[in-house]
């Protein structure tokens, strides 16, 4: 019986015009690259990848339900360059009815003419990179975009005709106020979006950030902080209608991001490009990361896969539950083992799950099992 469940591409555009001094994604600015691959004809190597995926998959392939195409910043290809990947997947694979289509942008690389092409050539959703609207934040975080360019953005986007438009932010950056963090969420919702997705900055290693963490220029980021900052966000988009859905992800009604909610569902999806990870089937591979390896692969006709493991039973189990109580409708009782249910009662006793849910059969997290969400996962994935 052919395979009914959601089906998903996503979509990684390696390249950044600078790099953010937080950021450790597979990304690569244009001298970093060396002229190894060129982004005004990257869009032909991905179309390639594209049509190698529906090949591998014969006749299990099936129309996408979703596109998400992520980075780095998409929109460095241009909108000539989106919609060349776009029509390559809709020739290779079709766009099921009422397909979600979206790409990730900063701010400062598209302009309203862009968004017109965009939303012409088939794209239904954009998500900025807003981060946050203080100078000082901004400028802490090494983003190029002025504080109010997300914002001009999200408007010209939704004037452009997309049906939904995203602001991510950052919260917990050294230097941020209260203050700052509640005129953010306020912008952006100012900003008429109907999606917001907000998280907790994170110092990975070997990035600008850290050095100067570790040099003690800036302070590290502090969980207590993290935690008031998290109720702060919850409460204002609460207050203007954003119910959440999954711990960092807030929505109006219907302007849910359906292509990462198939990733917390553990449905299917092929990564296409350097470095983008592949699920399929209970087996989950991932391609090589650099660009001109990935390109020369490709133009040789052979795949640009680097490794992949196929998931035991337990595995699978474990990362359900991992990944579906992080959203709001949390997981049947039944998910979890035996061992795992008999704590259940202690974390309602402390806070962490909703009663009502447990009476109903369900394993929801209140907004404290929000804030101690990896602590919940803990006991309950033994």
């Amino acid at each position: 019986m052919p395979d009914r469940r959601p089906f998903g591409l996503y979509v990684h555009v390696p390249f950044c015009s600078s790099r953010c001094g937080y950021c450790d994604f597979n990304t690569y600015t244009a001298g970093e690259l060396g002229g190894s691959v060129h982004r005004d004809t990257f869009h032909e190597v991905l179309a390639t990848e594209v049509r190698f995926a529906a090949e591998s998959m014969g006749d299990a392939r099936r129309e996408v339900d979703t596109v998400f195409v992520g980075g780095g910043t998409p929109t460095l290809l241009g909108s000539h360059g989106l919609n060349a990947v776009l029509e390559a997947i809709r020739g290779e694979f079709g766009l099921a009815p009422g397909a979600e289509i979206t790409t990730e942008a900063n701010p400062d690389s598209v302009d309203e003419r862009m968004l017109a092409e965009l939303r012409a050539g088939g794209f239904t959703r954009i998500s900025f990179g807003m981060q946050s609207t203080s100078t000082a934040v901004l400028r802490i975080l090494d983003r190029t975009h002025t504080p109010g360019a997300s914002l001009e953005a999200a408007r010209s986007a939704a004037t452009a005709g997309f049906e939904h438009v995203n602001l991510d932010l950052i919260y917990g950056t050294p230097g941020e106020s209260d203050d700052d963090l509640r005129r953010s969420v306020a912008d952006a919702v100012e900003a008429g979006v109907d999606h917001v997705s907000a998280y907790a900055l994170i110092v990975e290693d070997r990035t600008p950030l850290a050095r100067r963490v570790r040099r003690g220029e800036i302070p590290a980021p502090d969980d207590d902080e993290m935690a008031d900052r998290y109720v702060i966000v919850d409460d204002l988009l609460t207050d203007a209608g954003m119910a959440w859905y999954e711990v960092s992800n807030w929505a109006r009604p219907g302007g849910e991001c359906r292509h990462n909610l198939g990733y917390w569902a553990g449905d299917g999806w092929w990564g296409i490009g350097p470095g983008a990870h592949s699920h399929l089937g209970g087996v989950r591979w991932w391609n090589v990361k650099h660009p001109s390896t990935y390109a020369g692969l490709l133009a040789e006709g052979r795949s640009p896969e680097a490794e992949r493991e196929e998931l035991t039973a337990e595995q699978r189990n474990m990362e359900r539950v991992m990944l579906g109580l992080r959203l709001s409708g949390g997981l049947p009782l039944d998910a979890v083992s035996d061992d795992a249910a008999s704590r259940v009662p202690d974390l309602v006793a402390r806070g962490l799950l909703d009663p009502e849910g447990v009476e109903r059969g369900r394993l929801a997290l209140t907004l404290r099992g929000r804030l101690l969400a990896d602590a919940v996962i803990r006991d309950l994935v033994p």
